[in-house]
């Protein structure tokens, strides 16, 4: 079943307040209450389905939150993250972390859930926060004035322009809860590599956006809820984007040039989207995925005049944290004359390699290594003599299946073993079309941002 999204805006009044924790804080009647909820099916499939929820305190501020809602089909939470999780019948409870437990007025929180279901998967129609039902009003009034965030350094310009939505967001990273960024977050506009580093830093939705070329060296460090998208002729240049410890990240329609570290490092990171940018003339990865990540998508990236491409899992002894994790589709990518790692992948299972198309590789195309499964499919191989095999340097083989790929001027390959199905729905283009497909369609400034 395709993916789909939802969204529910519920709007009310106070109600008695239910706590289910000790130490909760109860709404006293003469202070501001007030919540507003947006509830997103992110993916569905048989029997499953991934959920995200956008939790925004309208009153006074919280230092600790339960949020609680019932399922009117039997649906049940199977898998949570960013919140503790309990389920008593129809009834499902969600207690903050230690990270995200205060809640400012007006601040927004995002949790996310895998869940069950069977015969059908309706919303919920109603959500409490500390027991005030979630209306989008606020009743009684503010003890305190909301907080204002700090003024902004003047390379920082605040928009009302929304960020692009994920449309087309294929992959693993549909999978546990989906891949929303910084949503509808109103953007910021940044010109320096101070206000990005400051603009992508935090757990809080934020959708920022570069214009011009911004200099830099090393890496900056992105946060959870982040989208970082480029305005037309956006640049990063000299250095890196650092997708650490973070989740619900996408990065889209940005030129890296000349970076002396990654271009693109995502690590103990989960639901990120990497899309439509171009890459070149890097020191290492331009694209790497490691340390336990999962539900990553990389797609539609044109890599050109480079060596070491994209690399998916970094040490051949790191499997203790990479196992069962490093979930990560590549499709419609455009390797154009570069070298090795399109990608070089260990441990994950399944990685989905598909309409990518590898025009005169140098070294190899993919490579299954240390007990991967890698299915490749429908995918351009021109002028490379090696498209992809087992084993690479030091590190033993994977499994690797190849089906439906079009050759032109390359090898044959090299195949083993057997691959885990893959969970999410995708179609895959004619193979002899997707040379036409990619080069009119990967990379910056291909798409309405």
């Amino acid at each position: 079943m395709s993916a789909r999204r939802r969204i529910l805006a519920v709007l009310g009044g106070a109600a008695a307040a239910l706590c289910l924790v000790t130490g909760l804080i109860a709404v006293q009647a003469s202070a501001a209450a007030g919540c507003r909820v947006a509830y997103a099916v992110a993916s569905q499939w048989n029997g499953g389905f991934g959920a995200s929820i956008t939790v925004t305190n309208l009153g006074d501020p919280l230092s600790s939150w339960q949020l609680r809602w019932s399922f009117t089909a039997g649906q049940t939470v199977t898998q949570g993250w960013n919140a503790t999780f309990s389920q008593s019948g129809s009834t499902v409870t969600a207690v903050n972390v230690d990270y995200n437990g205060s809640l400012a007025t007006n601040a927004s929180t995002t949790i996310g859930f895998n869940g069950s279901w069977s015969g059908s998967n309706p919303v919920p129609s109603a959500f409490t926060l500390n027991g005030v039902t979630c209306t989008g009003s606020v009743t009684g009034s503010p003890s305190t004035s909301p907080s204002t965030s700090p003024s902004p350094t003047p390379s920082i310009t605040p928009t009302s322009t929304p960020g692009p939505p994920p449309t087309g967001l294929v992959g693993w990273a549909t999978q546990g809860g989906g891949t929303t960024g910084g949503g509808n977050a109103s953007a910021t506009t940044v010109t320096s590599s101070s206000a990005l580093t400051s603009a992508a830093s935090g757990t809080n939705p934020a959708v920022v956006r570069v214009s011009g070329t911004i200099s830099c060296s090393g890496m900056i460090r992105v946060g959870s809820n982040k989208t970082i998208v480029g305005n037309s002729g956006a640049v990063i240049s000299g250095c890196g984007l650092n997708v650490s410890e973070a989740s619900n990240v996408i990065i889209r329609n940005l030129t890296f040039r000349n970076w002396n570290d990654d271009a693109i490092n995502v690590q103990y990171s989960t639901r990120v989207w990497i899309d439509h940018n171009t890459l070149s003339n890097g020191y290492d990865g331009a694209i790497d995925v490691k340390r336990a990540s999962d539900y990553v998508t990389v797609s539609w990236n044109h890599v050109h005049s480079h060596d070491k491409t994209m690399l998916l899992g970094h040490s051949d002894d790191n499997g203790g944290e990479d196992r069962g994790r490093l979930r990560v589709t590549y499709h419609h990518n455009y390797f154009d004359g570069t070298n090795q790692r399109h990608p070089r992948v260990r441990f994950g299972n399944p990685v989905h390699v598909y309409n990518n198309y590898y025009r005169n590789v140098g070294g190899y195309g993919v490579a299954s290594t240390e007990g991967a499964g890698v299915l490749v499919e429908c995918n351009y191989f021109e002028n490379t003599g090696d498209p992809y095999h087992l084993g690479e340097g030091d590190s033993g083989p994977g499994s690797l299946v190849a089906r439906n790929n079009h050759m032109t001027g390359s090898g044959a390959g090299q195949t083993g073993g057997s691959v885990a199905s893959i969970p999410y729905p995708y179609t895959c283009d004619t193979p002899s079309q997707v040379k036409s497909i990619v080069t009119s369609g990967a990379g910056a400034g291909r798409i309405s941002v």
